[in-house]
């Protein structure tokens, strides 16, 4: 809906250049139906997933809760906390990349059953993806420490982008965008799905079918929103093992989480903002801590936890949206 264009647009106007994929065909989708012909919902099915993917997501989070219990008890109490925190900034992240991949889902017209498709592709690559940059950043943290201040530039910086929340880029010409152009000259899609399948053959020719060029989206999306959360899990611990496990357990629930948040998308209003807030909350705490003035973890969960769910609060006890109404 509007509110889910809204939020995928403070992402740096990544979204709004995804609405300008497409295959090879000016039409508005590659898939024909219009929103009028489209297949009525059975609301019990529908409810039935729902719940569903609120007990598999509620196992998820337990499994991490867990899993942190046991670093707690083994590490310590900092290591703990450090997994804590770092689990609840890249969840908190993750929630808001699927903001866009709900975007993308809606755009392309994805049909339920085959979005779950590409989204256990997109964690298994988003789980490569990131241990390859949680490497590569830990390899340089500890060559070149003032690495950090530019880490901490980042997530200022996207912070500051947040709340600036240009609408504007998105609605201009972007046939131009570098992201654009690379991706239509990579994946060259038929018009209509074939299935569940990535490839289907035409006329003898094996060609990619509309689902690949979502996969390579979400891909091209975790790849760029890594921007964000690498240097946000190093703001809060440099130990390789919780950088790593605490990205693993937040990408683990997406497909879970993508299902509850297509239904929550209307209600959480306050959200980007607080993610904001956190990203700059970590940006400043990684430049304080360069320089020597060291944070306690357990103030730095206080905070994280503390912006987050105010975020959340506010979205039920503020609604915006009602109020513009």
């Amino acid at each position: 809906g509007s509110r889910s264009l809204a939020l995928a647009r403070s992402r740096r106007g990544l979204a709004g250049a995804f609405m300008q994929l497409k295959p090879d065909s000016k039409e508005a989708s590659p898939v024909a139906p219009s929103d009028s012909e489209s297949p009525k919902v059975n609301t019990e099915d529908d409810d039935a997933s729902y719940s569903q993917a609120l007990r598999s997501t509620a196992i998820v989070v337990a499994a991490a809760a867990v899993f942190g219990a046991g670093v707690w008890g083994q590490l310590g109490a900092d290591k703990g906390i450090e997994f804590f925190t770092g689990y609840i900034v890249e969840e908190s992240l993750s929630v808001d990349n699927l903001f866009v991949f709900l975007l993308l889902f809606q755009y392309f017209k994805v049909p339920e059953e085959l979005q779950k498709r590409v989204l256990s592709w997109g964690i298994i690559g988003a789980i490569v993806m990131r241990g390859t940059f949680i490497s590569a950043g830990l390899f340089a943290v500890r060559r070149f420490r003032a690495v950090l201040l530019g880490f901490a530039a980042v997530l200022i910086y996207s912070s500051y982008k947040i709340f600036l929340g240009n609408e504007e880029d998105d609605e201009g010409d972007l046939s131009n965008n570098a992201v654009v152009k690379f991706s239509n000259s990579l994946v060259q899609s038929t018009k209509s799905y074939d299935g569940d399948n990535f490839f289907t053959m035409v006329d003898g020719v094996k060609r990619a079918t509309p689902l690949l060029l979502v996969l390579v989206c979400v891909e091209f999306s975790d790849i760029l929103f890594a921007v964000d959360s690498i240097p946000a899990v190093f703001g809060v611990t440099e130990d390789p093992f919780i950088v790593f496990t605490s990205n693993i357990f937040a990408i683990l629930g997406l497909r879970a989480l993508y299902r509850v948040l297509s239904k929550l998308v209307q209600e959480l209003e306050y959200l980007e903002p607080a993610v904001g807030l956190v990203l700059g909350f970590i940006g400043v705490k990684m430049i304080a801590e360069f320089f020597g003035m060291d944070m306690p973890e357990e103030l730095s969960l206080a905070v994280v936890v503390s912006l987050l769910g105010s975020g959340v609060a506010a979205s039920y006890l503020l609604p915006q949206s009602e109020a513009e109404d």
